[in-house]
């Protein structure tokens, strides 16, 4: 956009003028109507309302409230819209029935938010078929009642563009089930397919479908087509749920309904000109003022500017440039009853615009007309093909047959390998160039291009004085007009260096299996010795006045092992060893260090020793391991004679208590680490613990979050112990602690829990 507020072009000259810029603003309204907006500006206008807020403040508050209901943002405004217009809102669905899979007050929102926002009925169709996508639908069809009790495609969504073709008209005389359906004025349902694949489109045969008529303010105005992706029961649930979806497609039906079709049936005239080379169009005069596009054939189409779904679209989106002086053509056509010509459109040149040449239209009725023209010359033509393929590294190269002429661009010779200087020849004699055994393949190619007027691709060898092989690529296309085979056109592409990778892509994929092999011989090994050292469910009974269970949650999937152990003993002055730990790092190194670890507080429990000794020896033998681990643990002793638990920690977490139904934190003197400097004290603290109290000691897996501190996820861990079921057996609640972990840290997580009866 200029300064002076005019529109410029890539040149720097002056835009289109006020056609094209009104056209560039539609599209931009257009764009801003997509993707739920109009859904999303009615929920913030609700919250306007009633909040007294400007519209960004609002904007926010909806996004907000989103967060915190864990809604998406899209259902949170339909909920608001609802209640605002005093429509349901989603209700919790009856045993039986399909609404946890679609809540229908919103769903039948958003589709009446698309049909509002003017999308076409593809688009709408797509919409819709997204709304029942939970239940199982993956296509639907939507025809219109045309003139006649014809039915006529006017949008789909799911089904491939060869059924939309088939089924694009279906005359009466058919008496197809789609015509069926609208005469008997009765929906059809399928739950078991059809009997003939030819009868309905569809997934398969036996896919359940049913036929919809739809009717708006007692006027039938189309059917449609709803195909599930096999057998269906329909019960009377589902079957209410689609039929409130689809009866917005009845009004936006009735909204564009012309039940007549003056000027000619539209698909004979589409069918007589997609037999033309040339581009034309119909145009056809709409509800709203202008010209709107009904139909290109497909030269036309390539020519339009690339709006998305060209067709139904005004004519200033489609043609931008040349939109005022087709208008005026059109005006002079249906004014004067006569074909109107002219050489050339624009009148004036404009850069970066394509012409139309001997353009000439001819009014059909009072709505339509048809509009045929011609391209660029073919040299022109050429030279926008040499262009393009610059940008590509492409060398262009053209055949015209007719003169005898044959045209490359500068990268050619080279990516043939020949001099700068030398003259192009026709595609034929690339095969004195080629070895011996691709020439054949040239010929093919040649066959596919001349007989069957086909596009060709493929990769041919050419020989290098230095004995050895340049690789290029040939993408070619036959040039026809009127039916005629009058030149070719391509590229070559030079992809040797893509082959000489792949060779050595090739060289190195042995290795690259071996070593894959051994690092899946080592992740087994590790986890067997994982799984052989602190099992998922050991047995940890037998423990006098204590009910001990225990989970182990591996690390990340590529891991799968890691440094956490458990351990309860009895000693043998009748106390019981309670232990947890975790030695830093995954892997089978960790794993190694842990059953060290492990094996050395067994052997030196048995001693008698305290707690804090035992962390003490335990530091001296971790700082003389292989490998020089370092590693947190917690030790207890319970003494089932006085229920005292005296316990130390070297660096690891603390435990937790849950008593009558508070918990609280069993925080111990701090102490290094095992593992950091020698001749570490490990002091001791204890509690006197009661009948029914339950204890916690796990690993920093289990609750580490990347982004919260470690207070934090203490305190949330005390939240879910107090919310634990107090009548659940210990399993259920160890498994319950165990899903409701916060962790996301990709460490392994380990849990023990002992209640005393």
């Amino acid at each position: 956009m200029a300064r002076d507020g005019r529109l410029r072009d890539g040149d720097g000259d002056v835009g289109e003028g006020p056609g094209t810029a009104s056209a560039y603003l539609d599209l931009a309204a257009e764009l801003a109507r997509t993707e739920g907006r109009r859904l999303l500006d009615l929920a913030t206008g609700v919250l306007v309302a009633q909040q007294g807020v400007e519209p960004a403040v609002a904007g926010e508050a909806l996004r907000r409230l989103a967060v915190g209901a864990g809604l998406p943002l899209a259902d949170l405004a339909a909920d608001i819209v609802n209640a605002a217009c005093g429509e349901d809102v989603v209700k919790p669905g009856e045993p039986g029935s399909h609404a946890h899979l679609l809540p229908e007050p919103r769903a039948r929102r958003r589709v009446a938010s698309a049909a509002e926002a003017d999308a076409d009925l593809d688009e709408l169709a797509a919409t819709v078929l997204g709304e029942l996508h939970p239940l199982g639908v993956r296509g639907l069809l939507l025809w219109r009642r045309a003139a006649g009790d014809c039915l006529r495609l006017a949008g789909s969504a799911g089904f491939p563009p060869l059924v939309r073709a088939q089924w694009g008209q279906i005359p009466p005389q058919w008496r197809a089930k789609p015509q069926q359906a609208l005469d008997d004025d009765t929906p059809l349902w399928l739950p078991v397919g059809v009997l003939d694949p030819h009868e309905l489109p569809g997934p398969d045969r036996a896919s359940a479908r049913a036929l919809l008529p739809l009717r708006h303010e007692g006027r039938s105005v189309g059917v449609v087509l709803v195909a599930w992706q096999g057998p269906r029961e329909l019960d009377a649930d589902l079957r209410r749920r689609v039929l409130g979806l689809v009866e917005v497609l009845a009004r936006v039906l009735a909204r564009g309904d012309q039940t007549t079709d003056p000027g000619g049936s539209l698909p004979v005239l589409a069918s007589a000109l997609d037999l033309l080379a040339e581009p034309a169009m119909t145009l056809r005069r709409g509800r709203r003022p202008g010209l709107f596009v009904e139909y290109l054939n497909a030269a036309a189409y390539r020519l339009s500017s690339g709006v998305p779904r060209p067709v139904g679209r005004p004519l200033s989106h489609v043609l931008p440039t040349t939109a005022e002086e087709l208008a005026a053509m059109v005006a002079d056509a249906h004014r004067n009853g006569a074909v109107q010509r002219v050489d050339r459109l624009p009148h004036v040149r404009r850069p970066n615009s394509a012409p139309m040449l001997n353009v000439r239209v001819l009014a059909l009725s009072a709505q339509r007309c048809l509009v045929f023209w011609h391209t660029e010359n073919r040299d022109h033509s050429f030279t926008v093909l040499k262009r393009a393929g610059r940008l590509g590294s492409l060398a262009a190269f053209e055949d015209d047959t007719a003169r005898g002429v044959t045209q490359w661009s500068e990268l050619v010779a080279p990516c043939l390998g020949l001099p700068a200087e030398a003259e192009p020849f026709p595609l034929e004699q690339l095969a004195n160039l080629l070895v011996a055994d691709d020439r054949p393949e040239l010929a093919r190619m040649l066959e596919t291009l001349t007989a069957r007027l086909d596009g060709v691709s493929g990769v041919l060898r050419i020989p290098r004085p230095d004995g050895g092989v340049r690789h290029v690529r040939l993408i070619a296309e036959p040039l026809v007009t009127h039916g005629t085979l009058t030149g070719l056109t391509g590229f070559f592409q030079d992809v040797s260096l893509q082959y000489q990778t792949e060779e050595a892509l090739a060289a190195t994929f042995d290795a690259l299996g071996s070593a894959q092999a051994q690092a899946a011989l080592r992740h087994r090994l590790a986890l067997q010795l994982q799984q052989a050292i602190v099992p998922e469910q050991p047995d940890l009974r037998g423990f006098p006045g204590l009910e001990v269970v225990a989970r182990y949650r591996p690390a990340a999937e590529e891991y799968r092992v890691g440094g956490d152990w458990y351990d309860m003993l009895g000693l043998p002055d009748g106390r019981v060893m309670i232990a947890v730990g975790d030695v830093a790092g995954h892997g089978i190194e960790a794993a190694t260090g842990m059953v060290a670890l492990r094996n050395a507080l067994r052997g030196l429990a048995v001693s008698g020793g305290e707690p804090g000794e035992l962390m003490h020896w335990l530091n001296e033998v971790t700082l003389r391991s292989s490998g020089h681990p370092t590693a947190t643990a917690v030790c207890g002793h319970f003494d089932p004679e006085d229920r005292l638990l005296h316990w130390t920690s070297a660096g690891h977490l603390p435990a937790l208590l849950l008593r009558e139904g508070r918990a609280r934190l069993l925080e111990a003197a701090p102490h290094l680490l095992l593992g950091a400097v020698a001749d570490v004290h490990y002091g001791e603290a204890q509690i006197e613990l009661r009948r029914g109290d339950l204890l916690l000691l796990f690993t920093d897996g289990l609750i580490e979050r990347r982004h919260s501190s470690l207070d934090d996820a203490l305190a949330l861990l005390c939240r879910v112990v107090e919310q634990l079921a107090p009548d659940a057996d210990l399993d259920a609640q160890a498994d319950a602690l165990l899903a409701a972990a916060v962790g996301d840290t990709d460490d392994d997580a380990s849990l023990v829990l002992v209640r005393l009866n």
